[in-house]
């Protein structure tokens, strides 16, 4: 492990903001850690990664990145960056060069979200145009927050930002889980990304998994104990322990 500690730093989903980390940031400061959410832009993967490998680049020392959902693509594309020691993934996916959400969502079961979400059409610029995607009021609840309170689903849905709907055809040209340490923590419940490519792409990295079989999409939000305990570990350790049983040392 680098002597010095690391910065953790969050990288929230699509169709959400950096508040979605608000438990997790309080939990990660009670054990000492500095930590910085930044503010996904969703306007596509080349430049949400150029974003965080700009953010990345400025910060002094030590990096741990961690990524929700499409925060997982962009910490996969930025994630080679000299001073980022560990990559971890809540309820995401690690994609491989050239591989797409999409392409990833055709080898397994289909996530009943992603035909619900509502597309709507923007203009950039005052000539390009382009489609955003937000999940509806009345989905956000059942196939993103299950295991959270109805009026907190409810916030969560008000806060959304929407995406470009490109995060779902982008594909990476870096696969940072390659060189770098990675772990997964694999939300069992989540009806939003299928659990099926969480642990798939988790397995294929090599990465620490650990799995919570009740957990929504919102894991971040409904148990920012576990996810921070589990980020932690990761600024604990450049490096998976070999032997390790997943879930072992964490709660719920």
């Amino acid at each position: 492990m680098h002597p010095t500690r690391p910065t953790v730093v969050l990288v929230h989903d699509g169709c959400s903001d950096a508040t979605t980390w608000f438990g997790v940031i309080a939990e990660l400061h009670r054990r000492g850690l500095t930590v910085l959410a930044v503010a996904n832009p969703l306007r596509g993967l080349a430049h949400d990664a150029a974003y965080l490998a700009s953010v990345v680049a400025g910060i002094d020392g030590p990096v741990v990145l961690a990524g929700h959902s499409y925060g997982g693509m962009v910490i996969t594309e930025a994630g080679g960056a000299p001073n980022v020691v560990a990559l971890v993934y809540v309820a995401a996916y690690l994609p491989d060069v050239g591989e797409s959400y999409d392409v990833l969502a055709s080898r397994f079961d289909p996530s009943p979200l992603i035909p619900r979400l509502r597309r709507s059409e923007f203009t950039v610029g005052g000539t390009d145009r382009a489609t955003e995607l937000t999940v509806p009021a009345d989905c956000f609840r059942p196939l993103v927050a299950a295991d959270l309170d109805a009026e907190v689903a409810r916030v969560l849905a008000a806060l959304q930002r929407p995406a470009a709907e490109r995060v779902l055809t982008d594909v990476p040209t870096v696969a940072a889980w390659r060189t770098t340490p990675s772990w997964a923590l694999v939300t069992g419940a989540d009806q939003a990304l299928p659990p099926s490519i969480q642990r798939f792409t988790a397995e294929r990295a090599g990465a620490v998994v650990l799995e919570l079989p009740d957990a929504s999409h919102a894991v971040a939000v409904s148990r920012p104990s576990t996810v921070a305990e589990f980020i932690h570990d990761a600024a604990r350790s450049a490096s998976a322990r070999p032997g390790r049983n997943a879930g072992e040392g964490y709660g719920t």
